[in-house]
């Protein structure tokens, strides 16, 4: 199960769908540091759902992290793999099923048995599929092959944002009546797992200076 539909908790959780928030984003043509006289535009969206990013004991002192729940890219119906399950992009996939069978089979030799001997791994770092409900609304992704109508949605670790309510004192001692869904133990893991691994990867450069 992806959702909780019998011990949901009267508390704010981490992977928690919410309502009643708005997101605001900064938008800057040019940052510098020499004069203050560049040109910004703030860009205010309310989306039906939000989900929640702060790790439980981290809910106070009236900050919270959200990110927007968001519509499914078209590409990911390119992976017949991720069609017939698309929470599959939340978890570390074989080499053979990351990519799309043209992409696999076109692969060099040498490439592909390199990506053999590697271990299964995340796909799409920044993103994490949410199970489709009856919350919400459905929506058409336009492709070439046909278009594709769904109810599921994602999130992109990318769009993380904060907000400051004065009502959010703790879990428990927070606005409960915002909160719709609540994910199952098993699925908060993997979001955590997933989120865990896009922050602490290295980057090659610093592998170098560390080997």
């Amino acid at each position: 199960m992806f959702y909780e539909t019998t011990s949901i908790d009267r508390a704010l959780r981490f992977g928690d769908i919410v309502q009643g928030f708005i997101s605001c984003t900064p938008n800057i043509d040019d940052p510098t540091i020499s004069t203050h006289n560049y040109t910004y535009q703030i860009e205010i969206s309310s989306q039906p759902f939000f989900v929640i990013l702060s790790p439980c004991c981290s809910i106070r002192d009236k900050v919270i992290s959200l990110t927007p729940l968001i519509k499914l890219r078209g590409t990911f119906f390119n992976n017949p793999f991720f069609v017939d399950d698309l929470t599959r992009i939340n978890r570390p996939v074989a080499p053979e099923h990351s990519l799309p069978p043209s992409a696999w089979e076109s692969m060099e030799p040498e490439e592909k048995a390199g990506r053999l001997r590697s271990a299964p791994g995340y796909v799409s770092l920044e993103c994490f599929i949410y199970e489709k409900h009856d919350f919400f609304h459905e929506y058409t992704i336009s492709r070439r092959e046909g278009n594709i109508s769904t109810r599921y949605y994602m999130i992109d670790f990318r769009y993380t944002f904060r907000v400051h309510c004065d009502k959010i004192n703790s879990p428990r001692d927070a606005p409960i009546d915002v909160k719709r869904l609540q994910l199952t133990i098993d699925t908060r893991s993997e979001l955590r797992d997933k989120i865990s691994y896009y922050y602490s990867r290295v980057p090659n450069e610093d592998l170098v200076s560390i080997a």
